[in-house]
């Protein structure tokens, strides 16, 4: 008599097929959540800047006034360039002049800024001597100051010097930044040790060895440096404001605040004002944003 085996294999099949089916589900409708949550976050981050771009551009103060916090703040009723003519045009607030100090400052301050925390950190990862783990321990240390608690200091140290209302009291106390340092010290020991070694042995001092090898990887971090900086100059108020005394050396900042401060303010030329100021940011960061995804993904340098 021959016994009959019973298989459940199919049966376990299904239930699995059905387990792995609704975690598929599951998993699909995670990743439109993450869409939709996606896309919340993104209204909520162009819709200040939609509003700024259509106040600017309607001329009528009333109808601003009239459709402020309402959704009609978003509809373009009139598109006109008056503000932006009012705000250029003003022959007592040079805006062009101070355009340009601000972009000077700022591009001097951030070049001079990479090269100078950039080598440092480089003789820092590779350099010889015990002092290296002291001197990190201090930057690691000065990022715990707040710079506005060293302002009044730096003030008595520049006006001793003679250089108050000046482009290099913008520009030379912050050519040292203890971020940007450490931001490159992390960045450069990582590069395989080998590569240095190699770079050695042909003879090759350290400043070159920064120079050829060290500073052409290191571009996804100068794009970070680089666009951290420039946003924390560009914004720049309360040292700017401490150190100048006229329009000549004025940045763009001061102006806003000296020009609404002295003016009755009209929301059309407010706007108008801070879309100017935002252009500039918007073209650089479009300009270098490649490396700095590169920077922030981690594949710039591997070991």
């Amino acid at each position: 008599m021959k016994s009959e085996t019973v298989q459940f294999v199919p049966a376990i099949d299904d239930a699995v097929a059905g387990k792995g089916s609704q975690a598929m589900k599951f998993l699909a409708g995670l990743k439109n959540v993450r869409v939709w949550c996606g896309l919340l976050l993104s209204l909520c981050v162009l819709a200040p800047l939609m509003m700024m771009v259509t106040i600017s551009l309607n001329p009528d103060e009333e109808q601003i006034m009239i459709s402020m916090g309402t959704i009609k703040a978003f509809i373009p009723h009139v598109l006109s360039l008056e503000n932006y003519r009012e705000i250029w045009g003003d022959p007592n607030q040079p805006f062009a002049r101070y355009l340009f100090n601000t972009l000077l400052i700022v591009f001097t301050t951030v070049f001079m800024s990479i090269v100078v925390n950039s080598s440092a950190a480089f003789a820092l990862a590779w350099g010889q001597g015990g002092y290296r783990k002291i001197v990190i321990g201090v930057v690691v240390a000065l990022l715990a100051i707040p710079g506005e608690s060293l302002a009044l200091p730096q003030l008595l140290m520049v006006s001793k010097m003679g250089i108050i209302d000046s482009y290099e009291v913008q520009i030379l106390p912050f050519i040292g930044n203890a971020m940007s340092l450490f931001l490159f010290y992390q960045f450069f020991t990582k590069i395989p040790k080998d590569l240095i070694d190699a770079a050695k042995v042909d003879g090759v001092s350290l400043f070159k060895t920064y120079l050829h090898i060290g500073l052409p990887l290191s571009k996804p971090v100068i794009a970070t440096v680089a666009i951290l900086q420039f946003l924390e100059f560009w914004n720049s108020y309360l040292w700017p404001v401490m150190v100048t005394r006229g329009p000549e050396y004025r940045p763009l900042s001061v102006a806003m605040s000296a020009y609404f401060g002295s003016n009755q303010a009209y929301w059309g030329n407010i706007m108008a004002f801070a879309v100017s100021m935002a252009i500039p940011v918007i073209i650089f960061f479009l300009f270098i944003q490649r490396h700095f995804v590169q920077s922030i993904t981690g594949s710039a340098v591997k070991g």
